[in-house]
């Protein structure tokens, strides 16, 4: 039986790269007061433009229940084993919401092999874990070598980016608006982090100048202490920026560095100019 790859949409894997693995996507959403959309069938510049002229922070939708038993029941009907591995659980409710549609799906299909695996974050730190599995599954590995694959590129990954300004993170009840006020006029920059399924404050500093070379110095750290083995810079409406940084790095490092979008639903509660990296260790981190 071969190994089927189910992700989220909030893992913004590069379109190609889910051609090439086979992997499936399901799509989560946002729902503003008049209208609601699915994160793949709307563009950022879109979405970034309405949420800019709306009076409230939109929310977010996960999948129904049926997008991932339709997908679980379809892989099993064909002979393949799933591994869905998603968006946090201590974010978003898609992990439940998969859970149950194991169930419904083993209760008419109790031959179907479905495993459901929580990645304690988005983006493309779920994106690597996802492409690691794929990788393995391409390559013919067991359904338990799989998920190893992807549980041993979350211990060795990181995610820290920096937003534009805190004004989002206020909308989105991250921070006090006490906390954006000083910090937007003190030019405070937080270095934001996905630890233990949530966001965090890894550390902060003064100018987004600032912020962006600790990206830098944190990611050279980790390389010089676990090895490298993938990055790229992820960014919300500031692909110049984004593309500068990937320079950088790429010239530090002697290799193509690639960069990537972060879409509607991760980026609600950061906002335009956010820009961070996305990279694992060839060595877990510790």
């Amino acid at each position: 039986m071969t190994v089927k790859i189910v992700t989220d949409s909030t893992s913004y894997l590069p379109q190609e790269l889910v051609e090439t693995y086979d992997i499936d996507i399901v799509s989560l959403g946002v729902v503003f007061e008049d209208s609601s959309y699915s994160e793949r069938n709307i563009s950022n510049s879109f979405f970034y433009s309405k949420l800019a002229e709306s009076h409230e922070i939109p929310t977010s939708s996960q999948p129904a229940i049926t997008e991932f038993a339709d997908i679980f029941s379809k892989n099993a009907r064909e002979g393949h084993q799933t591994v869905a591995i998603l968006i946090s659980s201590k974010m978003s409710g898609t992990f439940n919401t998969a859970v149950m549609a194991k169930s419904m799906v083993l209760e008419k299909q109790p031959e179907a092999v479905i495993k459901v695996i929580d990645s304690g974050s988005n983006s493309m730190q779920l994106g690597f874990a996802a492409l690691a599995a794929a990788k393995a599954a391409k390559a013919g590995k067991s359904i338990s070598r799989v998920i190893e694959c992807a549980k041993e590129n979350i211990a060795r990954s990181r995610f820290i980016f920096v937003p534009h300004n805190l004004d989002y993170l206020k909308k989105g009840g991250r921070i006090g608006l006490a906390s954006a006020l000083i910090g937007n006029i003190m030019k405070i920059k937080p270095i934001l982090t996905v630890s233990e399924g949530i966001v965090k404050v890894m550390k902060k500093v003064r100018t987004k100048k600032r912020a962006v070379k600790a990206l830098i110095d944190t990611l050279m750290t980790d390389i010089k202490n676990y090895g490298l083995g993938d990055v790229i810079v992820h960014h919300i409406e500031c692909e110049k920026e984004a593309s500068e940084l990937a320079r950088i790095i790429g010239a530090e490092l002697n290799q193509q560095v690639n960069t990537a979008a972060i879409g509607p639903v991760v980026g609600t509660h950061v906002g335009p100019g956010a820009i961070g990296l996305v990279y694992y260790t060839t060595d877990k981190l510790t």
